[in-house]
């Protein structure tokens, strides 16, 4: 009986330690008055590693400049919605090369899913997002493989600022890679 403890602890243990999730990072955004969203992106550390602005103009279509911690531009991204719902990001390098795509499509149940993609359209990976309640997010992200290496959390306070923890397998990963 006791050898048999002994093994069932050891695969709890097993099983908690392979299910390990780093904090890589995190995310604070806040938006003004006219809807523009500025979001500060730091590593695990509490260092800032760079912001993200992003506005919508009036066709619907979002820009988001991407700058380092030193406000040099490293990247925009420009999103649109057609009229299903479905979000369609283009990402740019500094130079306005395009270096990927994602595209996101919402269920029945309000699950979103993002299908990330190369600049040659090769599949790099994917985002599950579900929404409780209060618009608190979850997200899974996964590589091209299915591998499960990283999540995400955010949380919205009462002024509409939201605030994302992400998490990955691998405790040197950046989350400018996500």
């Amino acid at each position: 009986m006791k050898k048999c403890s002994l093994i069932l602890l050891a695969v709890a243990f097993a099983i908690t330690a392979s299910a390990q999730r780093y904090n890589v990072g995190t995310s604070h955004s806040t938006s003004d008055y006219y809807g523009n969203r500025t979001t500060t992106h730091r590593n695990q550390y509490g260092q800032t590693t760079g912001t993200s602005v992003s506005s919508t103009d009036y066709f619907g279509i979002t820009t988001t400049t991407h700058r380092d911690s030193y406000g040099n531009t490293i990247g925009s991204s420009k999103s649109s919605t057609d009229c299903f719902g479905n979000t369609v990001t283009t990402h740019h390098d500094r130079y306005g090369n395009t270096t990927g795509t994602a595209n996101s499509s919402t269920d029945y149940f309000g699950t979103t899913t993002t299908r990330y993609s190369d600049p040659y359209g090769r599949s790099t990976g994917s985002s599950s997002t579900s929404t409780d309640y209060f618009g608190n997010t979850t997200s899974v992200h996964r590589n091209q493989s299915g591998y499960t290496f990283g999540t995400s959390s955010s949380s919205i306070d009462c002024f509409g600022n939201r605030t994302t923890q992400q998490r990955s397998n691998d405790p040197d990963m950046e989350i400018w890679s996500w």
